[in-house]
């Protein structure tokens, strides 16, 4: 077990190398760049909104709900929803959603053309495939992930304040006051660090799986299953550390 888990480990950073190594045609890179964004960034965009209203919102009720003591300010509540959703769920909570779907459509993409071969024929022809397949999808990634997480934020406070409004819950008073009460803005810092090597390793550990698949169609299934399992497990292991690191 562990000999295996060493050797993922090696080929893992072995495959790294190759990935970081300069690019042989800039100008490639550049369109297949832009086409990452809008294929794995900007399409994740609706259900990011969805999801970070309705949190926003629960989250908000909940904290309402809870604070019944009179020594509690009702204000609070905006206070609790703003750092739950930065602190949190946006950076955490999202990049898990993402590990979801942008780490399957990863694995599977890279998987499907190991199988098919296509691989291979990149390596005839000189081509440096590591580098051409996944360098443009960790740049996209760890460029746009930081984007979608502060429209995550913006929107799960902004759910919080509308439909607890219409939950009745709170005034708009009590929680824009309480949204801005104390607010240190270290923790956008944090939230945002946090994104990125989330981001990072969606897309590369993603692209390993995909790329080391082998096999046929049942084999890409399994290798864009496990490259969300794994990409989930690191980033909770890697929210825990950087949450010592970055708050301790």
């Amino acid at each position: 077990m562990f000999t295996r888990f060493f050797y993922h480990i090696g080929r893992y950073f072995i495959m790294l190398k190759r990935v970081l190594a300069m690019p042989e045609k800039w100008s490639v890179y550049k369109k297949e760049f832009f086409h990452e964004i809008d294929n794995l960034g900007m399409t994740s965009l609706p259900i990011i909104a969805i999801i970070s209203l309705f949190m926003g919102a629960v989250i908000t009720i909940q904290a309402a709900f809870g604070f019944n003591s009179p020594w509690v300010p009702l204000y609070a509540v905006g206070y609790t929803t703003r750092d739950s959703v930065i602190l949190e769920f946006s950076p955490t909570i999202i990049s898990l959603i993402l590990a979801g779907k942008v780490g399957s459509n990863i694995a599977s993409e890279i998987g499907t053309m190991r199988i098919t071969e296509q691989i291979d024929a990149l390596e005839i022809m000189g081509v440096n495939s590591r580098s051409f397949l996944i360098l443009p999808k960790i740049a996209a990634c760890v460029l746009i992930n930081p984007f979608l997480v502060i429209i995550s934020m913006f929107l799960g406070i902004f759910g919080g304040w509308a439909l607890g409004m219409f939950a009745g819950v709170i005034t708009t008073y009590q929680y824009v006051y309480g949204v801005q009460y104390q607010f240190n803005s270290f923790n956008i810092t944090y939230a945002l660090t946090k994104t990125v090597v989330f981001a990072f390793i969606i897309a590369s550990v993603s692209a390993y799986h995909g790329y080391y698949t082998s096999g046929g169609a049942l084999e890409v299934g399994r290798s864009s299953t496990r490259a969300v399992v794994y990409c989930s497990i690191l980033i909770l292991v890697f929210n825990f550390i950087l949450t010592q690191l970055l708050l301790s």
